[in-house]
């Protein structure tokens, strides 16, 4: 027997499934809170000071966070190469967008100390705070179109046509998430601020996030009712077969209002991962109100991934499905790469995934404690 075949193929799939939700909610609670903290700059720092505490907060760690995003990217591609596909084209305008703030963002971090006039840093504050704010808004109105369905197509020869605009993806619910999303890193920002920092900029953080968290906690909460009231999902009618093809029109979808509830109703234990949202949002938020920043920061992080993964068990076995032809959705079980691949990656996974945990957890021990604003000051230690 080949080695990769000890693993069937539809386990394969659905580990990678898995896998790809622990690494978009690794990079959402990793770099969420980079991102958060840089949009709240310009509320929580009202000094150069103030801004260079908080810029100091994350300035050791932030490069490292990004490894998640890379790594996320990295598997879609290898994994799920359809997805790769459709959401990169579809979504060309909107990724070049969050791209660009990307890039911007470590230009702000290197250029803005490189001269100490007022003018100068602030016009970098503000590119910190835009590269902070633009990538936590669009990956959330990414997710609400996701539910909604994408409109793309495959031709008989499975070439992809995808047939919407960037404003057809500003479209109210898809802004809703986005809304969720963006209050969802702003909650998060400012737990950590509250961990890495004292004094007025912590008390700004604490107040911001109290109203961040409660926001997410209520906007969640009416995303998820709008959901299951007004945005119909999809349900496999027949095709599916067990190790199966990578090829998405062997099956018959159908749209139906509720659809993205039925898991819900099939495996009713499953109201816990979003439960775990909202809850953890609003224990979040009590946490802060009580200072008590650890504590704050885990249940900010606890939301988020109850948030991501409640999207991911809705729409399971859905991933990308498709508004303009529901039969070319793609699926856990007809869009992955072969089966080889999956198993190649699954044991590359299973031996670098500890390592980037391992030194992670050692920067993050290593860099434990509040920003030393009397070492900013006389200039020591810190980088920025």
């Amino acid at each position: 027997m080949i080695l990769h075949e000890l693993v069937s193929y539809d386990t394969l799939r659905l580990i990678w499934w898995a896998l790809l939700g622990v690494l978009l909610v690794g990079f959402a609670v990793m770099d969420g809170f980079d991102l958060g903290t840089a949009a709240l700059l310009p509320v929580v720092a009202k000094t150069d000071l103030e801004r260079r505490i908080v810029i100091n907060s994350v300035g050791p760690v932030w490069e490292g966070n990004q490894v998640w995003l890379i790594l996320g990217g990295g598997a879609i591609f290898a994994a799920w190469p359809h997805i790769y596909a459709v959401s990169f084209s579809g979504f060309y305008l909107a990724m070049f967008a969050i791209l660009m703030a990307l890039i911007l963002r470590p230009v702000a971090f290197k250029f803005r100390s490189k001269r100490e006039e007022p003018a100068w840093r602030t016009r970098w504050d503000w590119v910190l705070c835009i590269g902070g704010l633009v990538p936590a808004l669009i990956f959330g109105v990414a997710m609400g179109n996701v539910l909604q369905g994408v409109p793309f197509r495959f031709a008989p020869d499975m070439r992809i046509f995808y047939e919407g605009s960037f404003l057809g993806l500003l479209n109210p619910y898809a802004l809703l998430a986005g809304l969720v999303s963006l209050a969802m890193l702003l909650m998060h920002g400012a737990a950590w601020l509250l961990l890495k920092t004292e004094g007025a900029v912590a008390g700004r953080a604490r107040r911001f996030g109290i109203v961040a968290a409660l926001a997410t906690a209520v906007l969640y909460v009416l995303a998820g009712v709008l959901l299951a009231k007004f945005v119909p999902g999809y349900q496999i009618t027949a095709g599916i077969v067990d190790n199966g093809p990578s090829n998405p029109l062997l099956k018959t979808v159908v749209q139906a209002p509720g659809a993205w509830f039925a898991n819900y109703a099939a495996h009713p234990a499953l109201w816990a991962v979003p439960a775990l949202g909202a809850a953890g949002a609003l224990l979040a938020a009590a946490a802060m109100a009580a200072r008590r920043a650890l504590a704050a920061l885990v249940a900010s992080g606890l939301a988020i991934a109850g948030i991501i993964v409640s999207v991911g068990v809705s729409m399971f076995p859905f991933l990308l499905p498709s508004s303009l032809d529901p039969r070319a959705s793609l699926t856990a079980w007809d869009s992955s790469s072969s089966h080889l691949t999956l198993f190649i990656m699954v044991v590359v996974t299973a031996i670098f995934m500890p390592i980037i945990l391992a030194y992670t957890s050692w920067v993050f021990a290593v860099l434990r404690g509040k920003v030393d604003a009397d070492a900013i000051r006389e200039e020591k230690t810190h980088a920025y």
